[in-house]
């Protein structure tokens, strides 16, 4: 996945913002909140989650780790896309909505736009033992795994903004450096790129080769 993007703010709108990852615009969507933390011009970071879908891929920015795993745990129950979850992010505090899971009060999300009772209801069901408290008398999450290396990410977002899908960037990337592993070493991204694609291009002429 596309952990975080990283670079020069583009654009900013009330719900989206376009970030400059190494000369490519990553449309990012968030909350008026997250967002009013970036300033156009200025360098900005935002933690993000990628949702594929058969006729899209949609970056979905966050403040911070927390909040991104709010927002994933959300979409797990029943009929609550990335959108009514980036809504509930914008009402409630992250650890307003843990608390309303761990108190079973559902009248919290009722707040949010979209929300009525009977989908309160569920989050308030599907999520118990899920979302945790983690402030006082709460119980901390575990730590998150450690990220993927920055320049993956990077190279990663390049890739797929010129049509490939994650998986297939991910693994050509890696049979890229398998062959200059030197590169790795340095981070470059442009530098990886190129190598990826270049690795793209002979792979398929060793195929077309394969096939005559």
């Amino acid at each position: 996945m596309i952990s975080f993007v990283r670079g020069p703010v583009a654009h900013l709108s009330l719900a989206q913002a376009v970030i400059d990852v190494n000369g490519v615009g990553m449309l990012v969507h968030a909350t008026p909140k997250t967002l009013g933390n970036l300033r156009v011009g200025e360098e900005g970071t935002l933690t993000t989650s990628l949702i594929v879908r058969e006729d899209s891929m949609t970056l979905y920015g966050f403040a911070d780790a927390g909040e991104r795993e709010v927002f994933d745990v959300l979409m797990g129950v029943s009929g609550i896309g990335p959108r009514l979850a980036l809504a509930v992010l914008a009402v409630l505090e992250p650890e307003s909505i843990r608390r309303g899971v761990a108190d079973g009060d559902g009248k919290v999300f009722t707040k949010v736009p979209g929300v009525g009772p009977k989908v309160a209801g569920r989050i308030v069901l599907e999520l118990k033992g899920r979302l945790k408290p983690t402030g006082p008398g709460g119980t901390a999450t575990a730590p998150a795994a450690s990220a993927p290396p920055e320049w993956k990410d990077q190279v990663v977002a390049a890739m797929t903004s010129l049509g490939w899908n994650e998986k297939d960037a991910l693994k050509s990337i890696d049979s890229a450096l398998a062959a200059e592993p030197g590169l790795a070493e340095g981070a470059n991204v442009p530098a990886i790129l190129r190598a990826t694609l270049r690795w793209l291009g002979q792979d398929s002429a060793r195929q077309t080769s394969r096939v005559r």
